[in-house]
């Protein structure tokens, strides 16, 4: 009798264990952009429009020189354009982004979860609130590139099957 009850509270105490660290962990993990001990209040807007974004989600790290230096918080359509608009929140301590800087979309590794990196330019004036970079790279979508991949393999291999069996067998005369 006594064993049971020390295997219940050794059970007990192992299960509240796993929930603690499951709460703990599920603090840590960006929801809506809120990074745990990322301050978002203070920082500037600014935006850029992109071709296509792929898999950019809101809440996706924004970094120069591999250094978070914000997040996204907003993705939209621009009608006008017929682009994809993202808003940035570039942290204060970032005031000294040159005003020529572009912007791309990158992935962290080959199927990771997809971020905005910024390239500095040379212009001795800096982004503000509201500024919009003007020079974008769009995502890499590798579906796309797989598609690409094959149309161009199967047209390849459909050209050389079609030139093999027009000839007939019969040679030209020199």
């Amino acid at each position: 009798m006594r064993a049971n009850r020390s295997l219940e509270i050794g059970t007990g105490l192992f299960v509240l264990l796993g929930l603690a660290a499951l709460l703990f962990l599920s603090m840590q993990l960006p929801a809506n952009g809120l990074k745990f001990g990322f301050n978002k209040s203070v920082g500037y807007p600014i935006t850029a429009e992109f071709d296509n974004i792929g898999g950019l989600k809101v809440g996706a790290p924004v970094r120069m020189a591999g250094v978070r230096i914000g997040d996204v918080t907003r993705i939209g359509f621009d009608t006008n354009t017929e682009r994809a608009e993202v808003w940035m929140r570039i942290d204060a301590r970032f005031n000294q982004i040159p005003a020529d800087s572009s912007a791309s979309i990158d992935t962290e590794g080959i199927l990771g979860a997809q971020y905005i990196s910024i390239s500095p330019g040379g212009m001795p004036t800096y982004l503000k609130a509201g500024s919009q970079i003007i020079q974008t790279q769009s995502a890499l979508v590798l579906e796309n590139l797989i598609n690409k991949f094959f149309a161009n393999f199967a047209s390849k291999s459909g050209s050389s099957s079609s030139s093999k069996s027009s000839g007939g067998g019969a040679k030209e005369p020199k």
